[in-house]
């Protein structure tokens, strides 16, 4: 099957060119032959700085940035790209993507998630920044999983740390392990039997590592969940016609050109135009 995927990521991927490598390595190893990934980040000087955390602990400025996963999603959909996966665990406008493209849009963590129940009973998530708590119990209801949901942890790692890990190979074990002994306390005091690394960097960092249990606990793969989801998902739209729901509020399909329009009164139109490629 020949098909190709818009990856896009939450962090500005020309400030952090040893993570492009990282990513294309492993993307490599997971699609299938005949896949195309094209890796796109956020317009450049999205952030005053190269991780966007200091943004996201605050909802209006993360919500404001949101506007450029709407856009990126229609240029991905514009262009002729057969899907489209959200490389960050909040998955950004995940549920008003799908209402604009008719194309299959996965995000990571309500992929990890859903496919944390088929790996054991109790998902809990390490993090760089746990700032944003009562963040992700809202965020796990709106996916339906909030009664398998352990909490999150500190990783006691920054993302400074993991950049540099994947920069300088000799950090690596040092950093990996302080994630390890972080994710099996996790794994012993909330009881979590499946592991999901919040930060794709992070997550990035352990499947390059060969972490796939910590404690005994499953460690979701980021990358190969949202991926082989994506190809999953376009294979079930061209053999069994399936797609996103169009009933009810949450799912309603807007006219097109009415979204145009509107988008063009706040001078969005042109947006996703600017949405850089890696």
């Amino acid at each position: 099957m020949t098909l190709r995927i818009w990856h896009q990521s939450f962090t500005v991927l020309s400030d952090l060119p040893a993570y492009v490598d990282a990513l294309k390595a492993r993307i490599g190893e997971v699609v299938a032959p005949g896949t195309q990934v094209v890796l796109h980040g956020q317009i450049p000087n999205t952030y005053p700085s190269e991780y966007p955390g200091t943004d996201l602990a605050y909802n209006f400025l993360y919500r404001l940035h949101e506007l450029q996963w709407a856009a990126a999603a229609r240029e991905a959909e514009r262009q002729g790209y057969d899907a489209m996966v959200l490389a960050s665990i909040p998955s950004p406008m995940i549920r008003e993507l799908r209402t604009l493209v008719n194309i299959p849009i996965v995000g990571y963590g309500e992929t990890a998630f859903n496919l944390a129940g088929l790996y054991g009973r109790r998902v809990g998530m390490l993090f760089f920044n746990v700032s944003r708590r009562d963040f992700w119990l809202e965020q796990v209801r709106q996916w339906g999983v909030a009664e398998r949901f352990a909490g999150i942890a500190a990783a006691g790692v920054s993302f400074d740390d993991v950049v540099a890990a994947h920069v300088d190979p000799s950090r690596l074990d040092g950093v990996v392990q302080t994630i390890v002994a972080n994710g099996e306390k996790l794994a012993q005091d909330a009881g979590a039997d499946v592991i999901v690394p919040g930060e794709m960097p992070m997550n990035l960092l352990l499947a390059k590592a060969g972490v796939h249990k910590i404690g005994g606990a499953t460690v979701i793969d980021g990358i190969a969940t949202c991926f082989k989801m994506a190809e999953t998902l376009v294979s079930l739209q061209r053999l069994a016609g399936m797609s996103p729901s169009r009933r009810g509020y949450f799912h309603a399909q807007p006219d097109p050109a009415r979204v145009e329009q509107v988008l063009d009164f706040y001078g969005l139109a042109e947006l996703g135009r600017r949405i850089p490629q890696a």
